[in-house]
């Protein structure tokens, strides 16, 4: 399991037009980006009004979990979506890499199909935006010797007066 990077403003731009891109494509109303622990990295569209989008990542994280989790007990590794159908909201919830997900609200407007299609591309794009990220914030950072030699002064005994 990877951390999760540190998102520059160059990768949350990345993953906001990707997000856009894809509800564009797909028709869906409503999409984000979730870590596995249900931190959401990036969002789009409209949700609807009385629904918090933190409760909603945290909630979804939860039942991607548990499904992936009931799909190992049967024997089956590759478990890649869970889809909740409702009478006028539907979720799609699609493996982005091993940290992530892109979880889908959409409506009669689209169909499964659609967002299924496009979610394919948008999570491989995603994971790229992600992996760039994650490999940004490995750069290590070098102090150089003026910060370590100026941080001693802050210790030093303050020499008297005469």
């Amino acid at each position: 399991m990877h951390t999760m990077p540190i998102l520059t403003v160059e990768a949350a731009e990345g993953l906001l037009k990707t997000l856009e891109d894809f509800l564009e494509q797909s028709e869906a109303s409503f999409a984000l980006i979730i870590d596995r622990g249900g931190a959401i990295l990036s969002q789009h569209g409209q949700i609807p009004p009385a629904t918090d989008p933190t409760v909603f990542a945290a909630l979804a994280a939860g039942s991607f979990a548990a499904t992936r989790e009931l799909a190992l007990r049967v024997g089956e590794t590759e478990f890649s979506a869970l889809y909740q159908q409702g009478r006028q909201s539907h979720i799609l919830i699609s493996t982005v890499n091993e940290d992530s997900a892109l979880v889908t609200v959409f409506g009669p407007k689209t169909t499964l199909g659609l967002v299924r299609f496009y979610s394919v591309g948008t999570a491989k794009r995603i994971a790229v935006v992600l992996e760039q990220a994650c490999q940004a914030s490995q750069i290590p950072i070098d102090l150089g010797s003026e910060v370590i030699d100026a941080s001693w002064e802050v210790f030093e005994e303050p020499a008297s007066r005469d």
